[in-house]
């Protein structure tokens, strides 16, 4: 094996799990609202339009903000910007705790999406800067397959929590919304 050889295997070793595993909670967080529906639903009394345009307004930001969040990345580096887009969004995902009425909804989930906007994109582009084209293939398609990790955790989740949701009798007397203390991976964004 060439040092070369060795040095991208140490850099998948490094860099893929670490960036799998925060794929995976970005994910998990992004589809997070659907979870807390029925619970903003009855808490909050949003209508399913409100709820609608909230969980929807997230793409908004994500899309307005993606390529300003690209070219920040490029100006500031990898590192420092992702830190940036982490922090962020842990912040806001952490806020939605607050939430009391449509307008924090919205708020909080179109500054969401304009958080997490450069995430994805930062990713690969941070993988490009790493692996040359021959080896970018494959570190690529090992970080690609969070997707398919996260969308079964998703699917074990609902499973395992379609009783909980649907029955606010299982929060009654807690003192707390569940929507604001028992979400799985921050804030239902």
């Amino acid at each position: 094996m060439t040092p070369e050889e060795r040095a991208f295997r140490r850099a998948t070793r490094r860099l893929i799990p670490f960036l799998f595993l925060i794929y995976v909670v970005a994910y998990l967080d992004r589809v997070n609202v659907s979870f807390a529906q029925l619970q903003l639903e009855d808490d909050l009394g949003f209508s399913d339009t409100v709820f609608g345009l909230g969980a929807g307004i997230f793409s908004l930001g994500y899309v307005l903000f993606g390529v300003p969040s690209a070219l920040a990345l490029n100006r500031f580096g990898a590192r420092r910007w992702l830190a940036w887009i982490m922090i962020t969004w842990g912040v806001l995902s952490a806020s939605t705790m607050f939430i009391g009425g449509p307008v924090s909804f919205y708020v909080l989930r179109f500054l969401l999406g304009v958080a997490e906007a450069g995430f994805f994109p930062g990713i690969i582009l941070y993988l490009t800067w790493w692996f040359p084209e021959r080896e970018r293939s494959r570190s690529l398609a090992l970080f690609m397959t969070a997707i398919a990790a996260a969308t079964s955790q998703e699917d074990r989740s609902r499973a395992g929590s379609s009783s909980s949701t649907a029955s606010p009798a299982s929060t009654a007397g807690s003192g707390s919304s569940s929507w604001r203390g028992c979400r799985r991976s921050g804030s239902g964004s």
